[in-house]
C-alpha cells in the first residue's frame, strides 16, 4: 500500500532500525500537563499535581490532551464511562489496533508522572512516527481511562474495568464520592459522558510505558523494567461502631472506643505480615482514618478505614483475606464495638504476556540498556486489558527512592526517553505483524 503523500510505508526492519523519540519534547509535554491541577507543597517546597477524577481539574487536563490528540489528526472516541480514545489509521486499517496509554487523573497529593508518561509517551510515539513519514501496518491507539486511581470513587483501574468487561457500566455510575455526587453525574457535569459503547473491541496488543513507583530498578542500577504482571489487591471500606463519650467523665473501663479498636485493627495487620504465615510479597496498608465527631474531646463512636491488602500470590492472598476477616471480628469481641466492611476493589494476580516482556527485554538491549523483569506492586489499566489481548509494561525507574503519589515522585528526562523509546520499538515490531 501507498500513503496519500507517495511514501511507501515502511518495512518493518527499517521501523525497528533507527526511530528516536525527542525527548524534550516528551518532557515539555509532561511538564505542560502537570501544571494543569498544580499545587506548591509547603512541606517539600515542590510542585504537586492534584487532578483527582472528574474533577474540573481533570476536566482540563483531558481538554489538554484531547487537543493534543487533535493536532496529531487522530480519530478521537469518548465511550460511556468517560475513556478516550485517539486512533492513528494503518496500512491495513481493518486489523484491530496497537494500543498504548494509560491514565491522568491523580491523587491528591500526586506528582507530574503516575499515569501521564504513559498516555503522553504514546502520544509521543505518533508524534515521532508523523515526524518521519511512517505509517504501521496495524492502527495505533492512545488511550486515558476514567479514574484509575480510585482515589475519588473508591474503585481504581474504573474506567479501564469498565472496558474490559470486569466492572458493569451502571455500577461503575452509581459510585459516589464523599459529598454523594456520582460518576454518571460528574461525568456529565465536565462534559465527558460520551456516547461511544463502553466496552473495548480487543485489540491486538497493548503496551504501557510507566513510572515503577518503588525503589527496585533505581536501588539496582537498572535501566528499565519488564513488567511480569501485576500481583492480586483487595480493598475494604471498613467501618466500626462504638459508643460517644465524653473524654474526662467516662473511665477507661467503660468505653467502647472506635479509635482503638480501628489502632488494633491495625496493628493486627502488621502482626500478619510479620507471622510471615503470607508469603514475602504479603504488604497490608491502612490509608484512611476517619473518626466521628472527630474532636478533641469526645471519645469517638464511630469510625471508617480502609484496609489495602497485596499479594503476589493468589492463594496466599485469599488466606490473608480470611486472616483479615478474623482480626476484625476478634476486635469487635474485645472492644465491644461492630465492625462492618464492604469490598471496594478485589483483582486477582494479573501476568502479562511473556512475548510482550521478551520484546521489552529485546528492544531495551538493542539499545544498550539494562533490563530486569519484576512484578508490578500498584495496580495499572493494563491488568484490565490483559483480560482482553496480549498486554505489558515497561517501566522506567524513580529517584528518591521511587516515591509516587507525592511532590518528589521524579524520574530524569534520560529515564523517561529510555521508556518511551522501547515503547516505540515494541509497538512498531506488534504493529508489523499480519
Amino acid at each position: 500500500m501507498i500513503r496519500s503523500n507517495g511514501v511507501a510505508p515502511a518495512s518493518r526492519d527499517t521501523l525497528l532500525g533507527g526511530l528516536s523519540i525527542d525527548g524534550a519534547r516528551l518532557w515539555d509535554a509532561l511538564a505542560a500537563l502537570g501544571e494543569i491541577g498544580a499545587f506548591d507543597d509547603e512541606r517539600s517546597g515542590l510542585r504537586g499535581v492534584n487532578r483527582l477524577a472528574l474533577t474540573d481539574a481533570d476536566a482540563a487536563g483531558r481538554r489538554h490532551v484531547v487537543a493534543a490528540m487533535r493536532a496529531l489528526d487522530l480519530e478521537l472516541t469518548v465511550d460511556r464511562i468517560g475513556n478516550v480514545y485517539g486512533r492513528r489509521r494503518g496500512t491495513d486499517d481493518a486489523l484491530a489496533p496497537v494500543m498504548m496509554g494509560s491514565h491522568i487523573d491523580s491523587v491528591p497529593t500526586a506528582g507530574r508522572f503516575d499515569g501521564c508518561l504513559g498516555v503522553l509517551g504514546g502520544l509521543e510515539v505518533l508524534r515521532t512516527l508523523a515526524d518521519h513519514g511512517v505509517v504501521t501496518r496495524r492502527p495505533l491507539v492512545v488511550a486515558f481511562f476514567t479514574d484509575e486511581e480510585g482515589a475519588r470513587f473508591g474503585t481504581d483501574m474504573l474506567g479501564s474495568a469498565v472496558a474490559a468487561g470486569r466492572l458493569p457500566l451502571e455500577a461503575a455510575y452509581a459510585l459516589a464520592d464523599r459529598a454523594g455526587l456520582t460518576v454518571h453525574g460528574e461525568l456529565e457535569r465536565i462534559g465527558f459522558l460520551g456516547t461511544a459503547p463502553e466496552r473495548l473491541s480487543p485489540p491486538h496488543a497493548y503496551v504501557e510505558c510507566h513510572i515503577e513507583q518503588g525503589p527496585t530498578l533505581r536501588q539496582a542500577g537498572v535501566d528499565l523494567g519488564a513488567v511480569t504482571g501485576v500481583q492480586a489487591i483487595s480493598w475494604h471500606e471498613v467501618t466500626i461502631v462504638g459508643k460517644s463519650a465524653h473524654a474526662g467523665t467516662t473511665p477507661m473501663e467503660l468505653r467502647h472506643d472506635a479509635g482503638v479498636a480501628c489502632a488494633k485493627i491495625n496493628l493486627g495487620l502488621r502482626t500478619l505480615i510479620a507471622s510471615g504465615r503470607f508469603g514475602p510479597g504479603f504488604r497490608a496498608t491502612m490509608g484512611a482514618i476517619v473518626p466521628h465527631p472527630g474532636l478533641v474531646n469526645i471519645v469517638p463512636g464511630r469510625l471508617v478505614c480502609t484496609v489495602d491488602l497485596r499479594n503476589p500470590d493468589d492463594a496466599l492472598m485469599r488466606a490473608a483475606e480470611q486472616a483479615v476477616l478474623a482480626l476484625y471480628e476478634d476486635v469487635s469481641r474485645d472492644e465491644g464495638v461492630s465492625v462492618t466492611w464492604r469490598q471496594t476493589a478485589r483483582t486477582n494476580h494479573v501476568p502479562f504476556a511473556e512475548a510482550i516482556q521478551a520484546r521489552v527485554t529485546s528492544a531495551a538491549a538493542a539499545r544498550g540498556l539494562s533490563v530486569r523483569s519484576l512484578v508490578s506492586g500498584a495496580g495499572h489499566d493494563a491488568q484490565e486489558l490483559a483480560h482482553l489481548c496480549p498486554a505489558g509494561m515497561v517501566f522506567v525507574p524513580g529517584e528518591f527512592d521511587g516515591i509516587s503519589h507525592n511532590p518528589r515522585e521524579f524520574s530524569t528526562p534520560e529515564q523517561c526517553t529510555n521508556g518511551v523509546n522501547v515503547l516505540l520499538d515494541v509497538v512498531l515490531d506488534l504493529a508489523a505483524e499480519a
